[in-house]
């Protein structure tokens, strides 16, 4: 049902938008990153949070590492990750394949800098093997996003 409910958001959103469904999981960023032959951050990776009182979705690139200093201070409280069965309830999608589109119930929706790394990026699509190319800009206007910095980036290998 959470792929249907992706497709039926793109269908009336986003028409000229594909959704890519492949054999293997990609469920990680390392295995989408992997299957879809991109560096890890253009994995767009979506994580729902609870931050004080209220649940809010965060996509940031996926080898970004989310820094509970900048979260706290954006926020304005401490965020904790929500569990995968109140995500599921709250998304209508699965983890692994959670995303900002088709939601079950209408969540606030931050993008993190971290996804300015590329020209374009791959949320997953509602399920563990489907995602989208998009711009990262695009993405953000598409769901209603607001863009915070709340992601540390990791330092660059020391090359020899």
């Amino acid at each position: 049902m959470s792929l249907e409910s992706v497709r039926t958001f793109l269908a009336e959103h986003a028409p000229d938008l594909e959704i890519i469904e492949l054999e293997a999981s990609t469920s990680t960023v390392a295995l989408a990153a992997e299957a879809h032959g991109v560096a890890p951050r253009q994995i767009a990776k979506t994580l729902a949070f609870r931050v004080g009182e209220r649940q809010v979705l965060v996509v940031a690139g996926g080898d970004a590492r989310f820094d509970n200093r900048k979260l706290r201070s954006t926020f304005g409280a401490k965020a904790k990750m929500l569990d995968a069965e109140t995500v599921l309830a709250l998304t209508g999608h699965p983890v692994g394949g959670v995303c900002p589109f088709g939601l079950a119930t209408p969540l606030p929706i931050y993008c993190d800098a971290s996804l300015m790394s590329y020209d374009e990026v791959l949320p997953a699509a509602g399920s563990l093997n489907s995602a989208v190319r998009i711009a990262p800009e695009r993405l953000g206007r598409l769901v209603g996003a607001e863009w915070v910095d709340v992601c540390a980036l990791p330092e660059p290998a020391e090359s020899d």
